[in-house]
């Protein structure tokens, strides 16, 4: 099990507006503040010291030197090479500088094997939103963006949505205190609709367009609905009862399945991109896999597998998009590890300990990388490169723990909101430009769509 303290919104302060922007001074962090120091190994300083002292005697007084004398300094000159013109010199080449070579200058500096540049990426979050009375609960999902560029995150009892194209906010809706607070949100495939669970176990769904409640799914839990995902036309709703439910929302009876396997509250759930699998965490430390071909709307649903390996509440889940059948899953302040799943198989295929509580995973778009979001104690965002999982970076700036994590739909910026009450915004995964051209390809793994080869 996992703490997942809430802070009641009553106790809140109300004197910050919603998703106001803060400014804060940045450092430059492409100050190069170091020089170089050559290597001595090559200076000559007995040659030196000759050519200073004893060589510019024999050309003052020439008269002076005997013919012994001579022959001493001929023999002086064979041994210390005096046909040499340079005294100092480097061994090694200077470091190359941080400026940007001049275009007319980068053919004198052309590599027999190119090297791909290392993507810079700011330590520092790119905008800071005010988000006063978000919940402090690591069970609840209060943080979606969806494809039409809209970001919509819960404070309290109201459901926000900010347009990252032109910084603009706007209020969907607040519900009763009977009703609330808001536990979940998540926006539909089509960047239109929007979901959202509700603390009193009703789940509406909105059109943000012309923000109308088109209706109210009721009946599905017993209890608060912390986890959604949809997958097409079918809305999937976890529970603090273990409930998970397939909803149709396009029918009049909209539970069309339930799955049955998690006896301590839903926290996590992701389908995966072909829509085949559903993946789900839970309170009780436990990992299922759910597949959409053995669903049945007769009886409970049995899982696909049943992993156990975590030792806290699990979460954090992510598909891999470019790899089939790959899932990251995240486990709480009694675990903190990153685990790597076949999900054709069951296999774990590698555990990191993160050494702190794993509150969200994402997977980058566009390259082989993964970032996690964690709680106590640095409340940070670290960037793993796959499948090293070696750190890329530590991305610190929220004082509490980093419970939500969002992509934007072009997979480049990610958006954090912590207990600290704060929204920030990290261009961690690169510029749209660069992306468009780095994007891998997905591989199938071979023989996915079957559950079992005979």
């Amino acid at each position: 099990m996992d703490a997942g303290s809430v802070s009641s919104s009553a106790t809140k302060s109300h004197s910050r507006c919603p998703l106001k922007e803060q400014y804060l001074q940045r450092r430059n962090s492409r100050e190069n503040l170091d020089r170089f120091i050559p290597n001595r190994s090559a200076m000559d300083f007995d040659y030196a010291r000759y050519m200073l002292t004893e060589a510019k005697k024999g050309k003052e007084n020439p008269m002076a030197s005997s013919p012994s004398k001579e022959a001493y300094r001929k023999h002086l000159a064979e041994t210390f090479n005096m046909n040499r013109t340079r005294i100092l010199a480097f061994k090694n080449k200077p470091p190359t500088p941080t400026d940007a070579i001049p275009n007319n200058c980068s053919t004198s500096f052309q590599q027999s094997k190119p090297v791909k540049a290392r993507r810079y990426i700011p330590q520092t979050s790119e905008r800071t939103l005010d988000a006063p009375d978000l919940v402090d609960d690591y069970y609840l999902n209060l943080l979606d963006w969806g494809s039409s560029n809209v970001l919509a995150i819960a404070l309290g009892n109201t459901v926000y949505l900010w347009d990252a194209t032109d910084g603009n906010t706007s209020e969907l809706v607040t519900v009763d205190d009977e009703a609330g607070p808001v536990t979940s949100v998540k926006w539909a495939p089509d960047g239109q609709h929007i979901s959202i669970g509700l603390n009193n176990s009703d789940i509406q769904l909105w059109d943000s367009t012309s923000n109308r409640l088109l209706r109210t799914l009721k009946g599905g839990h017993q209890s608060r609905v912390g986890a959604l995902d949809w997958n097409n036309h079918v809305l999937t709703t976890g529970g603090m009862d273990g409930r998970i439910v397939n909803n149709d929302v396009r029918i009049r009876s909209h539970i069309v399945e339930t799955y049955t396997g998690h006896h301590q509250e839903v926290c996590g759930l992701k389908w995966s991109a072909s829509g085949q699998q559903l993946a789900s965490g839970g309170n009780d430390n436990l990992l299922h896999i759910w597949d959409r071909s053995m669903a049945s709307a007769n009886a409970p649903t049995q899982w696909l597998h049943r992993l156990e390996d975590h030792t806290a509440a699990v979460k954090a889940l992510a598909w891999c998009p470019f790899q089939a059948n790959l899932l990251a899953s995240g486990g709480g302040g009694g675990d903190k590890c990153i685990k790597f799943w076949n999900t054709h198989t069951g296999a774990c295929l590698n555990s990191v300990n993160t050494g702190s509580q794993v509150c969200a995973l994402l997977w980058n778009k566009n390259e082989r990388e993964l970032l996690s979001s964690h709680g106590f104690t640095e409340n940070q965002l670290t960037l793993w490169k796959y499948p090293s999982m070696v750190k890329m970076a530590e991305l610190t700036g929220h004082t509490s723990r980093v419970l939500f994590m969002a992509q934007s739909p072009d997979g480049c910026t990610v958006a954090s909101a912590a207990g600290d009450e704060t929204l920030r915004f990290w261009n961690v995964f690169g510029s749209p430009e660069v992306a468009a051209k780095a994007a891998p390809k997905a591989a199938t793994e071979p023989f996915a769509h079957l559950n079992r080869i005979r």
